[in-house]
């Protein structure tokens, strides 16, 4: 996924402030169901959350740049999922995140449904 910064991404310095990085990631994250016509959830009180991840920051954005998002999945358990995503700039890498999300419904971890399953498997 393709993402043009902007001036509301920068801090005072005109670089992407740091936790937008983050929210690019979990853009291209929705973005992936949302390109299939589906929501990353199934029905009320349900979706997935953020369990751990880790961050490594290679590099930085400016205004006016375009960076891609891209993601890959590591491995898919039962009620969870671990993805590598990646942050590039051209052709360098500027952000690498590693996150594990777990799958929830009314609070509690639940499998993942098998729709939202079948989308993970072909990333």
């Amino acid at each position: 996924m393709k993402i043009r910064i902007f001036y509301e991404d920068t801090d005072a310095g005109g670089i992407v402030y740091h936790t937008n990085y983050i929210k690019y990631c979990e853009r291209a994250r929705s973005e992936i169901f949302f390109s299939k016509n589906i929501k990353p959830l199934d029905g009320e009180n349900s979706g997935f959350v953020v369990r751990k991840l880790e961050a490594n920051f290679l590099g930085f954005a400016k205004l006016g740049d375009m960076v891609e998002v891209t993601t890959r999945v590591i491995k898919i358990k039962s009620a969870s999922i671990i993805l590598e995503q990646e942050i590039y700039k051209e052709d360098k890498n500027i952000f690498k995140m590693i996150i594990l999300l777990a799958y929830v419904k009314d609070e509690k971890a639940k499998a993942i449904p098998e729709i939202l399953k079948d989308v993970l498997k072909k990333m």
